[in-house]
């Protein structure tokens, strides 16, 4: 069975391959490149999720064009992608702050409750009637 697309359903095809294929690089190259994990993290959460996300559309859009149907395999993975990728940087960011940052060295916050990142472990010094830093 033979392929009948037209031109410029390949074209369009092609074009979210290629910008997929330019935001996965930058995204690769940051993650190798920037100076620190924090900044490191924004790379592969971003720029890759873009360039995977240009994939999926490209892929979704070829099983329209080639075949006339259309592929939820790509949504599924769109998904999953989507709603990992975001809560995967916030453990690892929280885990950086956790183990590189000195505690003094953060800002103090705005208000009266402490960072988010810190505010669990305020909590349960709260519990155990331990003072919490700062205080």
């Amino acid at each position: 069975m033979g392929l009948d697309m037209a031109l410029w359903q390949e074209i369009t095809v092609s074009v979210f391959l290629v910008v997929a294929g330019i935001f996965g690089l930058v995204g690769s190259f940051g993650l190798l490149k920037l100076p620190d994990p924090m900044t490191r993290l924004h790379a592969p959460t971003k720029a890759t999720t873009l360039g995977v996300g240009g994939v999926l559309i490209a892929s979704m859009l070829y099983f329209i064009f080639a075949k006339g149907q259309i592929s939820f395999h790509e949504l599924m993975i769109t998904l999953f992608l989507f709603l990992t990728a975001p809560i995967t940087a916030h453990f690892l960011a929280k885990a950086n702050l956790h183990t590189n940052v000195n505690r003094a060295d953060v800002p103090p916050p705005v208000g009266d409750r402490p960072w988010a990142g810190y505010e669990s472990d305020d909590a349960r010094r709260i519990a155990e009637g331990e003072s919490t830093p700062g205080a």
